[in-house]
């Protein structure tokens, strides 16, 4: 197989072609190298730099290759980010796609997996959270997931188009090995955060510690890249062998408060963290954790790295060997 893998040098995306190729399959990243690193990839595989943003670019992309599915994680991914830019957030995550779905259905390129986010959801009223859980996005980021998963909607049902939504809630980890982890600017997740404020002997701030939770602080579900990039896999074949299009929470089911997550840190790196306290970030629910029910019955999917443990270690030695 053939397939053209969006955002390729960023976090998820490197993954996922690293994913690809050592499956055998040819693999066309396209990045405008913005937020991602050239360094990400391989050899053996083919960069386009450009923008998704630019039709004559994709013009030419699509005129040179043919592809079997598009893997889509091109996107600017900080909720504060967009707090205060919405004008980038609703630009490159929306008319970029909109671009690139049109592209899709005039090369007739029917299989698409879309990188979502739980941020759809905003605050819950269910937790777990089921897929079918209201849809109130609280910032510009979540909304324009929502946006991009309703164009896919509708050009499921008018066009041939077929797609996957997975809706991650927290992605996380590293290489088992320690050679490929991750790195974003801005920065804005509690593991890498914490891990490089033990690194560098820095202060970490923790918000909120008042929230209804065993030790007073928020839960959330985390999923290991390496898991993340297996339902992938299994979301693009299951596309390719018929399936209709389909939306999918990519959780574990269960979670991690922000003290455990730091404890734990303390345990893998032998250091012991220098936390400040602060109050809560506005927006910030006390529990956020993914209904799995049909990441198992429909994907035929369990994680196997997403243990505290294996996330911290396998993030720990990848900070450690990036110094």
């Amino acid at each position: 197989m053939k397939y053209l893998v969006t955002g390729g040098a960023g976090y998820i995306g490197s993954f996922m072609v690293k994913r690809l190729i050592d499956d055998g399959h040819t693999v066309i990243v396209l990045d405008s190298l913005e937020r991602g690193q050239e360094s990400k990839i391989p050899n053996a595989v083919t960069l386009f730099k450009g923008s998704l943003l630019d039709k004559d670019f994709l013009s030419q992309l699509f005129s040179e290759h043919t592809f079997d599915g598009v893997f889509h994680f091109a996107a600017y991914i900080s909720v504060p980010e967009s707090a205060k830019k919405p004008e980038l957030y609703f630009n490159n995550n929306v008319v970029s796609s909109l671009n690139l779905i049109n592209k899709l259905v005039e090369h007739n390129i029917h299989c698409l997996v879309f990188s979502s986010t739980a941020a759809v959801y905003g605050t819950p009223q269910i937790v777990p959270i089921p897929e079918d859980h209201p849809k109130n996005p609280e910032s510009p980021y979540g909304e324009s997931k929502l946006i991009v998963e309703n164009m896919l909607h509708w050009y499921s049902k008018i066009h041939s188009a077929k797609f996957a939504a997975l809706r991650y809630f927290n992605a996380c980890g590293a290489a088992l090995d320690g050679s490929m982890g991750e790195s974003h600017q801005p920065e804005t997740h509690i593991i890498p955060n914490a891990i490089e404020a033990a690194i560098n002997d820095e202060e970490f701030v923790l918000h909120g510690t008042d929230y209804e939770t065993k030790d007073g602080t928020c839960v959330r579900d985390y999923i290991h890249v390496l898991d993340l990039v297996e339902s992938h896999v299994k979301a693009m074949n299951l596309l390719h062998s018929g399936h209709d299009s389909f939306i999918c929470n990519i959780g574990t089911g269960s979670g991690f408060t922000n003290k455990e997550i730091l404890t734990e840190i303390e345990k893998v790196s032998g250091k012991k963290l220098k936390v400040s306290f602060t109050d809560r970030r506005a927006g910030d629910p006390s529990i956020l954790t993914a209904d799995p029910t049909i990441m198992k019955n429909v994907l035929g999917f369990e994680p196997r790295y997403s243990d505290i443990h294996t996330i911290i270690s396998s993030a720990w030695k990848w900070h450690t060997n990036e110094k």
